[in-house]
């Protein structure tokens, strides 16, 4: 499993939020200065965010985004899933049995299940809180 780009910098910005912007909506700019991103890229993240309800955003003047919950209530698994579409390390175990002719007598799927299930225990056990406190 590679996390992409656009996985690590949803992430890096649901922190960005989380540290400094819990009360107040932050501006795209203002974001993507901070964090080093591309601000048209940051947009396609944004949007991303915002349609699955992780953010709220608020257009024009003054406007920006904010988290919409809670830091505890975020969970690095959700954002990178939601970003990535999967956290499987092969391909034939995000892509369900009709991807693979062998998944019937596949003698290591058992263990790409496994390391999935613990890959998405150790994510989904992670909230941006926790990774608040290591900063």
């Amino acid at each position: 499993m590679i996390v992409s780009t656009k996985g690590r910098y949803a992430l890096r910005v649901m922190l960005h939020f989380a540290l400094y912007g819990s009360e107040q909506y932050i501006p795209l700019k203002e974001i993507a200065e901070s964090e080093g991103i591309s601000q048209k890229y940051l947009e396609s993240i944004m949007t991303t965010l915002s349609k699955a309800g992780f953010v709220d955003a608020v257009h024009g003047k003054g406007g920006g985004y904010r988290l919409n919950r809670a830091p505890e209530e975020y969970t690095v698994g959700s954002i990178l899933k939601l970003t990535e579409g999967s956290l499987a390390a092969v391909s034939c175990t995000s892509q369900g049995p009709a991807a693979c002719s062998r998944a019937t007598c596949c003698q290591t799927k058992p263990m790409w299940e496994k390391l999935d299930a613990m890959i998405d225990d150790f994510l989904e056990g992670v909230t941006l809180a926790d990774l608040m406190e290591k900063k």
